[in-house]
């Protein structure tokens, strides 16, 4: 049986059916990306929506979005288009787009500020060659790619895309193993790897999300900005980590939202060790 070799899961496909992610599936015998060119999301956005900080700020950039994720958090900002059943009937909906008619859109918003393409809303990874083929157009045609990503894929999947991606937005979320595995149902070692994998070939900035009770101690702020201290120190460059402020969501829409104050004080926990930690959603 055919397996899957874009993330961690490593998903063997039956003939007709797709893995985890709901995205990626087998036909004729190979894995491929069923979600290819479908968007389910469009929109021209500031590039610091991303967000990204210190890349191009001021500009806007055309995000496009598929279906389908490698991750399944309960506490999903984006599950309408992600990994929930309404995601997945966005697949009746969502209109086909060819490489080049995305990157001809992405150049004629050139006049209202466009830089080129995001790949973002859902997770990119599980549609990568689509990612590849639209992002290998939009630098050839002279602008710039953004990748926003939860990091959970394979350095083979990120050495297809990396030459044509100019700044990623990575989430890491949480320096716990526990949390990956039981909570989103991830991997962090993978996350990790995929970090440092990007970090030689474009500008990276970091998220986490920070949910009430679960990664929300100055301990575990600590690690993060400690781990990230160190890849700057190896990389010679700096490497801002947006600490952002969870909303009720998906499974958790009952909870409270993170308090402002945690956010500012996990910010000041954050600068301990690091020049450039913005707050987000607050």
């Amino acid at each position: 049986m055919p397996q899957c070799d874009v993330c961690f899961r490593r998903c063997k496909i039956e003939e007709g059916a797709t893995g985890f992610c709901g995205a990626r599936a087998c036909r004729g015998g190979k894995i491929v990306a069923d979600n290819y060119g479908k968007l389910t999301a469009l929109a021209l956005d500031p590039i610091e929506k991303k967000p990204l900080k210190m890349f191009m700020p001021g500009k806007m950039v055309l995000s496009v979005g598929s279906y389908g994720c490698n991750l399944h958090c309960p506490f999903c900002q984006n599950s309408g288009i992600s990994w929930s059943q309404e995601a997945f009937d966005y697949r009746k909906a969502a209109r086909t787009y060819a490489p080049e008619e995305i990157v001809k859109s992405a150049h004629d918003l050139q006049g209202r500020g466009n830089i080129g393409l995001a790949f973002t809303y859902n997770e990119p990874l599980v549609g990568w060659e689509f990612v590849r083929d639209a992002a290998k157009l939009c630098k050839e045609a002279g602008m710039k790619n953004v990748l926003v990503t939860n990091g959970t894929g394979s350095l083979k999947v990120l050495q297809e895309i990396k030459p044509y991606i100019d700044a990623m937005n990575i989430d890491l979320k949480s320096f716990s193993e526990n949390f990956y595995k039981d909570f989103v149902g991830g991997d962090l070692q993978m996350t990790k790897d995929f970090i440092r994998g990007a970090l030689d070939s474009c500008h990276v900035e970091l998220t986490t999300l920070i949910i009430p009770g679960k990664n929300d101690s100055e301990e575990e702020m600590r690690s993060i900005s400690a781990w990230v201290a160190g890849l700057e120190k190896e990389f010679g460059k700096k490497i801002p980590l947006h600490i952002t402020r969870f909303f009720p969501r998906f499974k958790f829409a009952d909870c409270d939202p993170t308090p402002v104050s945690k956010i500012r004080r996990l910010v000041d926990v954050a600068k301990e060790r690091l020049e450039f930690v913005f707050a987000g959603n607050v």
